[in-house]
């Protein structure tokens, strides 16, 4: 399969931590100086711990302060459950960040996980494309947020499912390779589409996978996380020691 990846972009912005509570400390200052540059701030969330630590931060007094009207947050992926299932990316969101600032529910556009995923890749694909502004055809994000598995994915775009990169879907039905569950997903090139992309990435147990995305040994493309590389945009690390085997 071709690449989709540009090797003459700008080289990735790394930036390492001590541990995931300074990662998402330090990821929490950039995304409130992110708001405050902008006058509408589009943004795909992601699930997993970095972020429910990232969220715990945003929800605090240090930012009280940021303009929540004008960011409109969309989700990078989603299991197909119910809002209220614990396995639900929106679930954590809620918890840990919606419910305790000031954001208006019109600037919040979930998945809707207990829909039928086909049907909803195709809602939830126009939701998005009305939304956000256009380049190259596609929607533009001013920033999405990744992590990275220990199987080298991201978003719901596993090793298994690389068409999912090409696709020229908005977004598509992905299929969990060991539990068969299936989950609602950016597609590769939305994904690089972006004017930012932020990996969040902590933990020895991704350290392997890390160097091997960020280095350039000749297995690396076939990880999906490799593929990450926006067309026309920026991309971040945001790692701990761990995570580069420190």
């Amino acid at each position: 399969m071709a690449s989709t990846v540009n090797y003459n972009q700008m080289a990735p912005n790394v930036k390492i931590y001590p541990g995931p509570a300074e990662v998402a400390a330090e990821f929490a200052v950039f995304f409130a100086e992110l708001v405050n540059s902008k006058e509408r701030l589009h943004v795909a969330l992601s699930g997993g711990s970095t972020p429910k630590l990232l969220f715990d931060q945003l929800a605090t007094d240090n930012f009280r302060d940021l303009d929540w009207k004008k960011v409109h947050l969309f989700w990078g992926d989603e299991r197909c459950v119910p809002p209220e299932d614990e396995e639900s990316n929106y679930k954590m969101t809620f918890d840990h960040l919606l419910s305790k600032i000031d954001i208006p529910q019109t600037n919040v556009h979930r998945i809707r996980g207990e829909d039928h995923p086909e049907k909803e890749t195709e809602r939830y694909s126009t939701e998005i494309s009305s939304h956000l502004p256009h380049r190259q055809a596609l929607p533009s994000f001013d920033l999405i947020l990744l992590g990275m598995g220990e199987d080298g994915h991201t978003a719901s775009i596993f090793p298994d499912q690389m068409h999912l990169l090409t696709s020229a879907k908005i977004c598509a039905v992905a299929r969990h390779p060991q539990s068969g569950q299936q989950r609602v997903t950016l597609t590769g090139k939305v994904i690089n589409n972006a004017e930012m992309v932020t990996f969040l990435v902590t933990g020895a147990a991704k350290a392997e996978k890390v160097a091997t995305i960020r280095g350039q040994q000749t297995n690396r493309m076939n990880y999906p996380a490799a593929h990450v590389r926006p067309v026309d945009g920026r991309l971040y690390w945001f790692l701990d020691k761990a995570a580069v085997g420190g």
